[in-house]
């Protein structure tokens, strides 16, 4: 499974193209809904495409992170899967970064 502890309170999850991203945002759901204080930091370096089912596991993880006040963020998305992001204005609800550097960087900027 390619979901990790990066710190107590951020899960670093490394996407690839389903049925993998399925099962691992499946994963982090039932984790964040038993810990409720974790950050999410989501690498897409290995994710091509994504379907209405993958995007609706990630407005749902975004809901549940923000109904705990929790941050979700979205790393190194290729330019198809921007283009997706684009087309259906999911760029202007997530969050986004180059790297996941910059990603867990941030996580750790705005906690303070």
């Amino acid at each position: 499974m390619s979901v990790e502890n990066w710190s107590e309170s951020v899960l670093l999850v490394e996407l690839q193209d389903d049925p993998v991203f399925t099962d691992d945002l499946t994963a982090v759901l039932d984790q964040l809904e038993e810990n409720e204080a974790q950050d999410v930091v989501l690498n897409f370096a290995g994710v091509n495409y994504l379907n209405s089912s993958n995007i609706a596991k990630l407005l749902r993880l975004r809901k549940l992170s923000q109904t705990n006040s929790r941050q979700l963020k979205l790393c190194g998305v290729n330019t198809h899967v921007w283009g997706l992001f684009l087309v259906t204005g999911l760029d202007k609800v997530f969050t986004f970064y180059d790297d996941v550097a910059m990603g867990l960087a941030s996580v750790q900027i705005d906690r303070k």
